[in-house]
């Protein structure tokens, strides 16, 4: 948990803290207030245990059950072990050390989310303490207050474990507003990318749609529906294009060729060098080929290959082909490239 206070400054406060009672315990031995000064040093070492282990600066931050359950077991014993070495019907003085050593392992071990250890080892005290010395005894050796001490620390530990929560969440929530928003601003960049191409495409032909009120030729249907591929191929092909390959597909196309580019993404890791080197191998492979059917795909990430190139050369009357059936025998494939991603 982050409250804003260094992990290891609160430690040393509790610790400093905790072994306040056991200088307390100390005294009250110098004193001769218990009758024997055995049981008080097993409490005194349970406690100094039990403390350290719960006051550790590292690990989770929430108490490993074992550990809330020895804590409990202590708390257990320290009354046991400290009341049965005193008078309850005179002033002990700081012989009842350990109401308020019980108060600081429960209010540490409530603090560290093991809230229901903490009250039932403060239920104890209280039990324990109305037993052995009446109930006006809670008030006068300060069971009251270690048991307000425990319910302050599960409040507050709730709340910053709340207000924790609550701060994770909105970074979420501000990280997934940043990136949906990264992510518009990429689509609308990408949408008028590809207008801006498209409009300095398809702006002269418009013009001429226009101007001629839809009549065209023949000559400039055929140009208009070579700008719907090239229309295309900036949408499929992607970073298969730069100029010179926009060039020499437009010119395949024209002269009937059926160009197709389809760039899956394989070729996005590739720097700008090593992709202007692979477009313009590209753009020579088109233009060496007279094959009627050119098909260029990127390869995946992985591959000592960048784009393949498969053109294919329509033989025989071609009949197969436009009945729609399968027949390798009409098409001989006429080009078969691969273009490495690396110089060679």
């Amino acid at each position: 948990m982050n409250i804003g206070i260094p992990r290891y400054l609160i430690v040393g406060m509790a610790a400093l803290f905790s072994a306040y009672h056991l200088v307390l315990a100390t005294y009250s031995l110098t004193q001769h207030i218990p009758f024997h000064d055995g049981p008080i040093f097993v409490a005194m070492g349970l406690y100094a245990v039990a403390s350290i282990a719960s006051l550790l600066p590292w690990g989770p931050f929430r108490m490993p059950i074992w550990l809330a359950a020895f804590n409990l077991a202590v708390v257990i014993a320290l009354p046991l072990l400290v009341t049965n070495e005193l008078d309850h019907t005179k002033s002990n003085g700081y012989g009842t050390w350990y109401v308020a050593a019980v108060g600081t392992l429960m209010t540490i071990t409530s603090t560290r989310r093991r809230h229901a250890f903490a009250w039932i080892g403060s239920a104890f005290l209280v039990v324990q303490t109305v037993l052995w010395a009446g109930p006006g005894a809670l008030a006068g050796i300060g069971v009251i207050g270690s048991v307000v001490w425990v319910a302050v620390a599960h409040v507050l530990s709730t709340g910053m474990a709340k207000a924790s929560r609550d701060a994770q969440r909105f970074a979420l929530a501000e990280r997934e507003a940043t990136d949906w928003q990264a992510a518009q601003e990429a689509h609308v960049f990408e949408r008028q990318f590809r207008l801006g191409q498209t409009s300095s495409m398809a702006l002269d032909m418009l013009r001429t749609v226009e101007e001629s009120n839809g009549r065209l030729t023949e000559d400039q249907r055929q140009e208009c529906l070579h700008l719907e591929g090239a229309i295309r191929d900036e949408i499929r092909g992607r970073k298969l294009l730069n100029d010179s390959v926009r060039d020499q597909v437009m010119s395949a196309r024209r002269r009937g060729a059926t160009v197709t580019l389809l760039d899956e993404g394989g070729i996005d890791d590739l720097s700008d060098d090593d992709l202007e080197r692979v477009l313009n191998r590209l753009a020579d492979a088109l233009a060496g080929t007279d094959a009627d059917k050119v098909i260029a795909r990127t390869v995946p990430e992985g591959s000592d290959v960048a784009i393949t190139v498969v053109g294919l050369r329509t033989v025989g009357d071609g009949s197969a082909s436009a009945l729609g059936q399968e027949a390798l025998e009409d098409d001989e494939v006429s080009l078969w490239l691969e273009i490495p991603r690396a110089a060679v």
